[in-house]
């Protein structure tokens, strides 16, 4: 039903008659091809007449995507003063106008000259207006219009992603959510059905559904098991204009994973293992592994394993592998084939992780049996006991047998046993041991003063295997006997005042005894009898193992007798009685009123002011220090007077070495010794040179005697020669002072002082290429050349 919508625009003005603006639009394909006039009114009144404005229909609908080969007609702006000379003109403005729009300035109509998307702009807002040719003014106001665009079908639906991935746990129930899938329409959803979208599935049926308005996938089928199947990729339709045909419509992958949850039981593949396990297998040693199948993943497959009964229920162990899931069966305690050669265990695997809502499935565990078969090995011999401990007396006599260990080989065949020492544990070989029998003896004399505990090792080895060895530690006490006098406990060293009194104490003495007593030491003490009678002291004893030293009589005289001797005789209780005589060594001193010593020698009355040893011990020391010092720096000063008188081959400034001892002439006999130029063979080959001080004394050199009629020349060529060749020479240039040159000598003069008067020409430019060091030799020898040229 085609319906048409024409609103009237009035103005008033000071003309006095109307003028209208009618819009004509000529529809395209898809509407009735009317024409549509906009109409401009104006009023060409005078002033007193009013203008009165009101909307009128202005607005155009046009088609979007459009294929044609023309321009699209939009519509026809008129103006009710337009007579058809030409005299009007049409312009257009606004969104668009003179590149989108395009407007026939003569007749008013408007055309798009490009397709247009209602999803990129959908209104457009222009404004007509039209004017005088000649005075290019309006003749009309200017009136607002809009183009609007109508959608077509152009675009299909399209998901927010293009993969999507959801999980859900295996064996859930029908109408499970999973993800929901979303799809949007760029078309107008106000116009038509062209962005209404409908959901639909196409890959994944029988296992899950969609609804078709909410995009939302659900299980559409029971108890799917992630064990049979674990991925499953599904497509999904989305498809607008409702889903009828002509539709347009996009597709989405939804790749979902079955997640694994405890359904399975473990399960042995086998109801019977067999395992061999020698009897030398270790305890906490691994035998064997099983492991049970668990179709599950991760923490549902987490098996712990167990034994649940058997003949060797404590003889063995098993654990799981973390990592594996397997049981690792090991040994608890130490096999013997002798004893048991089988053992048959029951082993259970049980799931540590169980489902509740599973339970219906069955026992989430399995069970299996075990066979053991021990091995029988070739055992080393094994001791009777683990340890040994055999006491034994000092005074024991040598070759006397202490004790004995036994040793058996624990196999079938009681292969025979010979016994040894380990000698690392008994370096002094104080113990031997019958290889035949066991029977430990002494060797060497013991002590127990000295050692009271031996701790050896012995080593039980089969004849026939003496690989087979095993070794047991034997602990050998050494017991006391009485074969210690006592002593006493510190050396005894007392005073007596000249002026004691008689019964007076002087000294407590106390003993010790290296023998061990077991109800405590009885010590008695007596003087010796040979002194008893002529002694100065008394001797009372207390009882409790001590004694004290009285005076007998009332003064003693230092000059008389400055040291008394008194031997004491100490014994023992036990069996037999030890004796021994000890000295107390008693001196005279002098004491002041109150009893304390002032002096106990009498040579110190005579030389009160004598030094002591310590005294004199520090002035030795002193005296031995001050000596070390002096030696000291003396050689300082040599190892000085060594260091040769050029240090430095770089350093011209330290190279200049000073003669300022030029002699007295031929009659200066104490300055050289002309002689010896003179007669050559007066010369003493031992004197050394004198510009260093000698670091080794060579051996000196014999050279050839010259002849009695050699000449100067002929002896300084020598030396020189000489001396070129002497290994001792040191590495650099020495001056020598030859003080004779003699009368009219062919050698002519050694000095260097005459050579600026020599008419040879030298060149010194080579100076100049020495560096900053011989700038002033090369500026200074270089002038003299100039000078001599000009």
């Amino acid at each position: 039903m085609r319906t048409y919508h024409c609103f009237w625009l009035l103005f008033w003005a000071g003309q006095p008659h109307q003028s209208f603006l009618t819009l004509l639009s000529k529809r395209t394909s898809g509407f009735p091809e009317k024409e549509k006039v906009l109409v401009l009114s104006g009023n060409s009144r005078g002033d007193l007449s009013r203008s009165k404005r009101s909307w009128m229909w202005n607005q155009f609908f046009l088609l979007e995507e459009y294929t044609g080969t023309d321009y699209q007609y939009v519509g026809k702006l008129h103006s009710d003063q337009d007579k058809g000379d030409g005299s009007l003109k049409y312009i257009l403005s606004g969104d668009g106008a003179g590149d989108l729009f395009i407007i026939n300035e003569n007749t008013g109509d408007i055309q798009a000259t490009k397709r247009l998307d209602r999803e990129e702009k959908p209104v457009y807002i222009l404004r007509a207006q039209a004017i005088n040719r000649r005075t290019g003014r309006p003749v009309e106001p200017e009136s607002e219009f809009i183009i609007k665009i109508h959608d077509i079908n152009d675009n299909e639906p399209m998901f927010t992603k293009d993969v999507y991935n959801a999980s859900i746990p295996e064996m859930s129930d029908v109408g499970t959510f999973v993800v929901q899938v979303t799809a949007t329409d760029a078309d107008d959803p106000t116009y038509g059905n062209s962005a209404k979208v409908v959901y639909s599935i196409l890959q994944g049926q029988p296992y899950f559904s969609v609804e078709s308005e909410t995009g939302i996938i659900k299980t559409a089928l029971l108890n799917m098991d992630r064990e049979n199947r674990e991925q499953y990729q599904v497509v999904i339709q989305a498809k607008d204009m409702g889903g009828q045909m002509g539709g347009l419509s996009g597709t989405t992958t939804v790749n979902i994973t079955l997640t694994d949850v405890n359904d399975n039981p473990p399960r042995f593949p086998q109801s019977t293992y067999q395992f061999r396990a020698p009897e030398s297998t270790p305890p906490d040693s691994p035998i064997g592994r099983i492991k049970a199948n668990d179709a599950d993943v991760d923490e549902n497959a987490e098996i712990e394993y167990s034994i649940t009964e058997g003949d060797g229920y404590d003889m063995f162990g098993i654990t799981t592998d973390k990592d594996t899931q397997e049981g690792i069966l090991t040994v608890k305690k130490a096999l013997d084939f002798e004893n048991k050669n089988l053992y048959i265990l029951k082993v259970e695997a049980t799931n540590t992780h169980v489902d509740p809502r599973f339970l219906y499935l069955g026992p989430f565990k399995d069970s299996a049996t075990i066979r053991i078969q021990v091995e029988d090995v070739d055992e080393p011999p094994v001791f009777s006991r683990p340890a040994y401990i055999i006491e034994v007396k000092e005074d024991v006599p040598i070759n006397s047998v202490i004790g004995t260990v036994t040793a058996q080989d624990p196999d079938a065949a009681k292969n025979p046993v010979k016994y040894s020492v380990d000698r690392h544990t008994d370096m002094d070989r104080v113990f031997n041991i019958n290889s035949g029998n066991g029977s430990i003896f002494t060797s060497k004399t013991l002590d127990r003063e000295t050692l009271l505990w031996h701790n050896i090792t012995v080593i039980a080895a089969e004849i026939n295997n003496p690989k087979q060895s095993s070794r047991v530690p034997v602990f050998i006490k050494v017991l006391d006997v009485n074969d210690n006098a006592p002593e006493f406990a510190m050396f005894y060293e007392t005073f007596v005042c000249e002026n004691a009194k008689a019964d007076q104490l002087i000294q407590t003495l106390s003993a010790v005894d290296k023998d061990d007593s077991y109800n405590g030491h009885q010590f008695s003490f007596s003087i010796a009898p040979e002194a008893a009678s002529s002694s100065n002291f008394t001797l009372q004893d207390n009882r409790d193992n001590t004694a004290g030293i009285f005076t007998r009589k009332t003064r003693y005289n230092r000059h008389e007798t400055s040291t008394y001797l008194l031997p004491v005789v100490i014994s023992d209780n036990d069996y037999p009685i030890q004796s021994s005589t000890e000295t107390v060594t008693i001196r005279v001193c002098a004491c002041d009123h109150r009893g304390k010593m002032l002096s106990c020698n009498a040579e110190a009355l005579i030389h009160p002011t004598g030094l002591s040893t310590g005294a004199l011990i520090a002035i030795l020391l002193c005296i031995i220090i001050l000596l070390v010092t002096v030696v000291l720096f003396a050689a300082l000063r040599r190892q000085r007077k060594k260091e040769p008188l050029i240090i430095s081959k770089e350093d011209i400034r330290d190279n200049i070495v000073s003669y300022n001892d030029e002699g007295g002439g031929e009659e200066d006999t104490q300055a050289f010794d002309i002689g010896t130029l003179r007669n050559p063979e007066a010369i003493d080959d031992n004197k050394l040179r004198r510009d260093i001080v000698p670091e080794t004394l060579f051996m000196p050199r014999r050279t050839a005697t010259a002849r009695d009629n050699t000449d100067v020349r002929d002896f300084i060529n020598q030396r020189l020669k000489e001396n070129d060749t002497d290994p001792a020479a040191p590495p650099y240039d020495s001056l020598a002072t030859y003080a004779y040159e003699g009368n009219g000598s062919v050698a002519e003069s050694l000095s260097s002082l005459e050579s600026v008067t020599t008419d040879g020409d030298q060149d010194y430019d080579y100076l100049s290429d020495w560096g900053p060091r011989f700038k002033k030799l090369a500026d200074m020898y270089g002038s003299m050349d100039s000078d001599k040229d000009s």
